[in-house]
Protein backbone atom coordinates (compact mmCIF):
# COMPACT_ATOMS: atom_id res chain seq x y z
CA UNK A 1 0.00 0.00 0.00
CA UNK A 2 3.06 2.23 -0.02
CA UNK A 3 2.30 5.35 -2.04
CA UNK A 4 4.51 7.53 -4.24
CA UNK A 5 5.23 10.98 -2.85
CA UNK A 6 3.52 13.96 -4.43
CA UNK A 7 5.45 16.81 -6.04
CA UNK A 8 6.31 19.71 -3.70
CA UNK A 9 3.84 22.57 -3.90
CA UNK A 10 4.76 26.15 -4.79
CA UNK A 11 5.45 28.19 -1.67
CA UNK A 12 3.12 31.07 -0.91
CA UNK A 13 4.39 31.92 2.57
CA UNK A 14 7.82 32.58 4.04
CA UNK A 15 7.90 33.16 7.82
CA UNK A 16 6.01 30.01 8.93
CA UNK A 17 8.04 27.96 6.46
CA UNK A 18 11.26 29.47 7.77
CA UNK A 19 10.45 28.61 11.38
CA UNK A 20 9.55 25.05 10.45
CA UNK A 21 12.78 24.51 8.48
CA UNK A 22 15.15 26.44 10.77
CA UNK A 23 16.80 23.47 12.50
CA UNK A 24 17.64 21.90 9.15
CA UNK A 25 19.60 24.94 7.96
CA UNK A 26 23.37 25.28 8.07
CA UNK A 27 24.93 27.93 10.34
CA UNK A 28 25.40 30.30 7.41
CA UNK A 29 21.79 29.76 6.33
CA UNK A 30 20.57 30.30 9.89
CA UNK A 31 22.27 33.73 9.85
CA UNK A 32 20.17 34.60 6.81
CA UNK A 33 17.07 33.18 8.49
CA UNK A 34 17.72 35.24 11.64
CA UNK A 35 18.10 38.36 9.53
CA UNK A 36 14.74 37.76 7.85
CA UNK A 37 12.95 36.91 11.12
CA UNK A 38 14.33 39.98 12.90
CA UNK A 39 13.72 42.48 10.10
CA UNK A 40 11.22 41.14 7.52
CA UNK A 41 10.24 44.62 6.31
CA UNK A 42 13.84 45.55 5.63
CA UNK A 43 14.43 42.40 3.58
CA UNK A 44 11.79 43.51 1.08
CA UNK A 45 14.01 46.40 0.02
CA UNK A 46 17.22 44.38 -0.28
CA UNK A 47 18.86 42.73 -3.27
CA UNK A 48 20.34 39.27 -2.86
CA UNK A 49 23.80 40.90 -2.85
CA UNK A 50 22.79 43.19 0.03
CA UNK A 51 21.34 40.24 1.96
CA UNK A 52 24.56 38.30 1.50
CA UNK A 53 26.63 41.28 2.63
CA UNK A 54 24.43 41.96 5.68
CA UNK A 55 24.66 38.34 6.84
CA UNK A 56 28.35 37.95 5.93
CA UNK A 57 27.59 35.12 3.55
CA UNK A 58 28.02 34.59 -0.17
CA UNK A 59 25.37 35.12 -2.83
CA UNK A 60 25.57 31.41 -3.63
CA UNK A 61 24.69 30.62 -0.01
CA UNK A 62 21.73 33.01 -0.11
CA UNK A 63 20.54 31.45 -3.36
CA UNK A 64 20.83 27.90 -1.92
CA UNK A 65 18.93 29.13 1.14
CA UNK A 66 16.02 30.23 -1.08
CA UNK A 67 16.04 26.90 -2.91
CA UNK A 68 16.09 24.92 0.34
CA UNK A 69 12.88 26.66 1.39
CA UNK A 70 11.28 25.78 -1.94
CA UNK A 71 11.56 29.15 -3.70
CA UNK A 72 12.89 29.58 -7.22
CA UNK A 73 14.96 32.54 -6.08
CA UNK A 74 15.22 35.58 -3.79
CA UNK A 75 12.52 37.51 -5.63
CA UNK A 76 9.95 34.76 -5.10
CA UNK A 77 10.93 34.56 -1.43
CA UNK A 78 10.35 38.31 -1.06
CA UNK A 79 6.93 38.05 -2.68
CA UNK A 80 5.89 35.39 -0.17
CA UNK A 81 7.40 37.43 2.66
CA UNK A 82 5.41 40.49 1.59
CA UNK A 83 2.23 38.43 1.79
CA UNK A 84 3.08 37.39 5.35
CA UNK A 85 3.77 40.98 6.42
CA UNK A 86 0.67 42.48 4.81
CA UNK A 87 -1.67 39.67 5.87
CA UNK A 88 -4.47 40.80 8.20
CA UNK A 89 -3.80 37.60 10.19
CA UNK A 90 -0.16 38.57 10.65
CA UNK A 91 1.48 36.59 13.46
CA UNK A 92 2.50 38.68 16.47
CA UNK A 93 3.93 36.75 19.40
CA UNK A 94 2.34 37.94 22.64
CA UNK A 95 4.22 37.06 25.78
CA UNK A 96 2.49 36.71 29.13
CA UNK A 97 3.67 39.08 31.87
CA UNK A 98 3.49 38.57 35.64
CA UNK A 99 1.27 41.65 35.92
CA UNK A 100 -1.33 40.34 33.42
CA UNK A 101 -4.87 39.70 34.61
CA UNK A 102 -6.55 36.32 33.94
CA UNK A 103 -8.48 38.00 31.12
CA UNK A 104 -5.30 39.35 29.48
CA UNK A 105 -3.54 36.01 29.92
CA UNK A 106 -6.43 34.23 28.21
CA UNK A 107 -6.47 36.74 25.36
CA UNK A 108 -2.72 36.35 24.75
CA UNK A 109 -2.79 32.56 24.98
CA UNK A 110 -5.74 32.31 22.59
CA UNK A 111 -4.18 34.82 20.17
CA UNK A 112 -0.93 32.84 20.00
CA UNK A 113 -2.85 29.62 19.35
CA UNK A 114 -4.81 31.32 16.56
CA UNK A 115 -1.56 32.64 15.05
CA UNK A 116 -0.06 29.14 15.08
CA UNK A 117 -3.16 27.68 13.42
CA UNK A 118 -3.10 30.37 10.73
CA UNK A 119 0.60 29.76 10.11
CA UNK A 120 -0.03 26.03 9.76
CA UNK A 121 -2.76 26.65 7.20
CA UNK A 122 -0.16 28.44 5.07
CA UNK A 123 2.33 25.55 5.02
CA UNK A 124 0.03 22.51 5.19
CA UNK A 125 0.32 20.44 2.01
CA UNK A 126 -3.26 19.66 0.99
CA UNK A 127 -2.18 17.11 -1.62
CA UNK A 128 -0.47 15.19 1.16
CA UNK A 129 -3.56 15.55 3.34
CA UNK A 130 -5.72 14.11 0.56
CA UNK A 131 -3.34 11.18 0.10
CA UNK A 132 -3.41 10.52 3.86
CA UNK A 133 -7.21 10.50 3.84
CA UNK A 134 -7.25 7.99 0.96
CA UNK A 135 -4.67 5.75 2.64
CA UNK A 136 -6.56 5.61 5.95
CA UNK A 137 -9.94 5.03 4.30
CA UNK A 138 -8.51 2.05 2.37
CA UNK A 139 -6.35 0.55 5.14
CA UNK A 140 -6.74 -2.97 6.52
CA UNK A 141 -5.60 -1.64 9.89
CA UNK A 142 -4.07 1.54 11.33
CA UNK A 143 -1.38 1.68 14.01
CA UNK A 144 -0.56 5.01 15.67
CA UNK A 145 2.84 5.58 17.30
CA UNK A 146 4.03 8.38 19.58
CA UNK A 147 5.90 9.13 22.83
CA UNK A 148 5.07 11.56 25.64
CA UNK A 149 2.75 14.31 24.44
CA UNK A 150 2.76 12.75 20.98
CA UNK A 151 1.64 9.49 22.59
CA UNK A 152 -1.46 11.30 23.82
CA UNK A 153 -2.22 12.31 20.23
CA UNK A 154 -1.71 8.69 19.12
CA UNK A 155 -4.32 7.65 21.68
CA UNK A 156 -6.65 10.33 20.32
CA UNK A 157 -6.22 8.84 16.83
CA UNK A 158 -7.35 5.49 18.19
CA UNK A 159 -10.26 7.07 20.06
CA UNK A 160 -11.51 8.88 16.96
CA UNK A 161 -11.04 6.35 14.19
CA UNK A 162 -12.25 3.30 16.11
CA UNK A 163 -15.73 4.87 16.03
CA UNK A 164 -15.74 4.46 12.25
CA UNK A 165 -15.43 0.71 12.66
CA UNK A 166 -11.79 0.77 11.54
CA UNK A 167 -9.19 -1.51 13.10
CA UNK A 168 -6.92 0.96 14.86
CA UNK A 169 -4.50 0.73 17.80
CA UNK A 170 -2.23 3.24 19.53
CA UNK A 171 1.18 2.32 20.95
CA UNK A 172 3.47 4.53 23.06
CA UNK A 173 5.78 1.78 24.31
CA UNK A 174 8.84 1.02 22.11
CA UNK A 175 8.56 -2.74 22.56
CA UNK A 176 4.87 -2.79 21.65
CA UNK A 177 5.65 -0.59 18.64
CA UNK A 178 8.25 -3.10 17.48
CA UNK A 179 5.76 -5.95 17.87
CA UNK A 180 3.19 -3.94 15.91
CA UNK A 181 5.61 -3.00 13.12
CA UNK A 182 6.80 -6.60 12.73
CA UNK A 183 3.26 -7.68 11.79
CA UNK A 184 2.44 -4.88 9.35
CA UNK A 185 1.73 -5.51 5.67
CA UNK A 186 1.39 -3.45 2.50
CA UNK A 187 -2.32 -3.11 3.29
CA UNK A 188 -1.67 -1.29 6.59
CA UNK A 189 -1.07 2.33 7.61
CA UNK A 190 1.14 3.74 10.37
CA UNK A 191 0.48 7.24 11.70
CA UNK A 192 3.67 8.36 13.46
CA UNK A 193 3.36 11.47 15.62
CA UNK A 194 6.57 13.29 16.57
CA UNK A 195 7.14 16.99 17.21
CA UNK A 196 10.86 16.92 16.39
CA UNK A 197 10.67 13.93 14.04
CA UNK A 198 14.03 12.81 15.44
CA UNK A 199 13.28 10.16 18.08
CA UNK A 200 15.78 7.32 17.53
CA UNK A 201 13.45 4.61 18.87
CA UNK A 202 10.57 5.77 16.68
CA UNK A 203 12.78 5.98 13.59
CA UNK A 204 13.95 2.39 14.12
CA UNK A 205 10.35 1.18 14.37
CA UNK A 206 9.41 3.06 11.20
CA UNK A 207 12.31 1.47 9.34
CA UNK A 208 10.79 -1.92 10.18
CA UNK A 209 7.33 -0.74 9.11
CA UNK A 210 8.83 0.45 5.82
CA UNK A 211 10.51 -2.91 5.21
CA UNK A 212 7.06 -4.48 5.59
CA UNK A 213 5.74 -2.01 2.95
CA UNK A 214 3.20 -0.31 5.24
CA UNK A 215 2.21 3.24 4.29
CA UNK A 216 3.76 5.66 6.80
CA UNK A 217 2.05 8.96 7.57
CA UNK A 218 4.22 11.36 9.61
CA UNK A 219 2.62 14.12 11.71
CA UNK A 220 5.47 16.45 12.72
CA UNK A 221 6.57 20.07 13.16
CA UNK A 222 9.70 20.11 11.01
CA UNK A 223 9.52 19.70 7.24
CA UNK A 224 12.94 18.13 6.81
CA UNK A 225 13.33 16.17 10.04
CA UNK A 226 14.58 12.54 9.88
CA UNK A 227 11.04 11.15 10.08
CA UNK A 228 10.09 12.83 6.80
CA UNK A 229 12.74 10.79 4.97
CA UNK A 230 11.03 7.54 6.04
CA UNK A 231 7.45 8.68 5.61
CA UNK A 232 5.39 8.20 2.46
CA UNK A 233 3.12 11.10 3.46
CA UNK A 234 4.12 14.10 5.58
CA UNK A 235 1.70 16.40 7.42
CA UNK A 236 3.57 19.31 8.97
CA UNK A 237 2.34 21.89 11.45
CA UNK A 238 4.17 24.81 13.00
CA UNK A 239 4.13 26.34 16.46
CA UNK A 240 6.09 29.20 18.02
CA UNK A 241 7.86 28.86 21.34
CA UNK A 242 6.86 31.48 23.92
CA UNK A 243 8.00 32.17 27.47
CA UNK A 244 5.06 30.35 29.02
CA UNK A 245 4.57 27.63 26.40
CA UNK A 246 7.35 25.44 24.97
CA UNK A 247 7.22 24.77 21.25
CA UNK A 248 6.56 21.04 21.80
CA UNK A 249 3.55 21.83 23.99
CA UNK A 250 1.96 24.17 21.47
CA UNK A 251 2.58 21.69 18.64
CA UNK A 252 0.10 19.34 20.34
CA UNK A 253 -2.79 21.70 19.54
CA UNK A 254 -1.62 22.11 15.94
CA UNK A 255 -1.32 18.36 15.44
CA UNK A 256 -4.79 17.83 16.88
CA UNK A 257 -6.20 20.38 14.44
CA UNK A 258 -4.56 18.57 11.50
CA UNK A 259 -5.92 15.32 12.90
CA UNK A 260 -9.43 16.81 12.96
CA UNK A 261 -9.09 17.63 9.25
CA UNK A 262 -7.86 14.11 8.57
CA UNK A 263 -10.67 12.56 10.59
CA UNK A 264 -13.37 14.60 8.84
CA UNK A 265 -11.93 13.84 5.41
CA UNK A 266 -11.89 10.10 6.10
CA UNK A 267 -15.48 10.20 7.31
CA UNK A 268 -16.59 11.83 4.05
CA UNK A 269 -14.85 9.13 1.97
CA UNK A 270 -17.31 6.48 3.17
CA UNK A 271 -19.95 8.67 4.74
CA UNK A 272 -22.88 6.25 4.90
CA UNK A 273 -20.88 3.36 6.36
CA UNK A 274 -18.87 5.43 8.83
CA UNK A 275 -21.82 7.56 9.98
CA UNK A 276 -23.84 4.38 10.54
CA UNK A 277 -21.03 2.90 12.63
CA UNK A 278 -20.70 6.12 14.62
CA UNK A 279 -24.44 6.05 15.30
CA UNK A 280 -24.17 2.52 16.68
CA UNK A 281 -21.29 3.56 18.95
CA UNK A 282 -23.18 6.62 20.23
CA UNK A 283 -26.24 4.47 20.95
CA UNK A 284 -24.18 1.92 22.86
CA UNK A 285 -22.44 4.63 24.91
CA UNK A 286 -25.75 6.36 25.65
CA UNK A 287 -27.04 3.20 27.31
CA UNK A 288 -24.23 3.47 29.86
CA UNK A 289 -25.28 6.95 30.99
CA UNK A 290 -27.92 8.02 33.53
Amino acid sequence: MTMAKSKPKAQTTCLPLLRSSYKDLTRSEQKIADCILQNPNGILHMTISELASTTQSGEATAFRFCHKLGFSGFQELKMALAGDILSPMKSLSQEVNREDSPQTISQKVFKNIIDDLQATLKILDYQELNRAIDAIAQARKIDAYGYGGSGVIALDIQHRFVRFGLQVNAYNDPHLQIASAALLTAKDVVIAVSHTGASIDLLKVLEMAKRNQATIIALTSYMKSPITKLADIVLCGIAKETFYRPEAMSSRLIHLAILDSLYTGVMLRQFETFSSNMGKVREAIAQEKL
